[in-house]
């Protein structure tokens, strides 16, 4: 086969520019195009590093705001408690006192009326002492004839009475 013959011939040609274009390639690409590559693959790793770290500073910043915030809602909620703690207690003092002056009002308005209403029972003892007297002597005067006086006939009234 005369294209085996030529082999010998041919071969250190062929091996030749096999190299130089591989050379040529390799010097392509590992020179102009793997750097540009390489430097875009290490501006995302930066960039996603970066990224991540800012990610990760927010995060610990809103976790920080919102402990913040829990800790300024405790407070503003132990607040609100004391001041209806107070508001409760004043009520109850301010109420507590009220009804102790309507109990006062009320206790001397009560004596007040116990007292008339006495002074009433007295008057009226009296009065139904008087006319029981008066009845009484008219009655001993109208059945037995005799005269009574009007101080024994209330004497008798009140011995029958508180009797």
């Amino acid at each position: 086969m005369p294209q085996i013959s030529q082999l010998a011939e041919t071969y250190a040609s062929q091996i030749f520019w096999l190299l130089l274009t591989f050379g040529f390639v390799f010097f392509v690409v590992g020179k102009m195009m793997l750097p540009k590559v390489l430097s875009t693959v290490d501006a995302r790793d930066q960039s996603v590093a970066g990224d991540l770290a800012a990610a990760e500073a927010a995060r610990a910043a809103a976790d920080q705001a919102e402990e913040n915030w829990r800790v300024q809602e405790n407070a503003a909620r132990e607040a609100a408690q004391k001041r209806i703690a107070e508001a409760r207690a004043k009520g109850s003092a301010k109420a507590e006192k009220t009804l102790a002056a309507a109990g006062a009002k009320n206790d001397a308005k009560l004596a007040d009326a116990e007292a008339r209403i006495a002074d009433a029972s007295k008057a009226a003892m009296a009065e139904i002492e008087a006319v029981a007297a008066d009845a009484a002597a008219d009655i001993v005067a109208r059945i037995s004839g005799a005269k009574v006086t009007s101080a024994e006939a209330k004497t008798a009234v009140k011995a029958a009475l508180n009797g």
